[in-house]
């Protein structure tokens, strides 16, 4: 009985799947990557949202159209201190430099930042 029961708990052994142990380095470089990209796709949808309104006011879109209002809304919103820094006599004009120059700014500081937060974290 003692032979079977070692042969048993052999064959038990084997059959448990082995735990590996866990990389925390890798771990960690995976979770410092992801952050960063957050924030660069994070700064690309912001920098969209304000493209998207620049092209909604020189295409003249219908300003009471809720895609048109919601995408003025949250542009106005991203557009920080962008939105009259320039105050050209030409409405399409004073959009298309202020929002730009802010669509720009959020592309340059998201990739700023997720340079920082990899350097940082460690993720290269």
């Amino acid at each position: 009985m003692g032979e079977h029961a070692e042969q048993a708990q052999e064959t038990e052994a084997k059959a448990r799947p082995q735990r590996t142990p866990v990389d925390w380095r890798r771990t960690r470089e995976r979770a410092v990557s992801f952050l960063a990209s957050l924030v660069r796709w994070a700064g690309l949808l912001f920098a969209a949202v304000l493209v998207l309104h620049v092209i909604f006011v020189i295409g003249e879109a219908n300003q009471g159209n809720g895609i048109v209002s919601f995408v003025r809304n949250w542009a106005d919103g991203l557009s920080l201190g962008f939105k009259d820094l320039f105050t050209p006599s030409d409405a399409k004009l004073r959009v298309l430099v202020n929002y730009g120059i802010a669509a720009v700014f959020w592309l340059i500081v998201s990739g700023i930042l997720a340079k920082i937060i990899r350097r940082v974290g460690g993720a290269g």
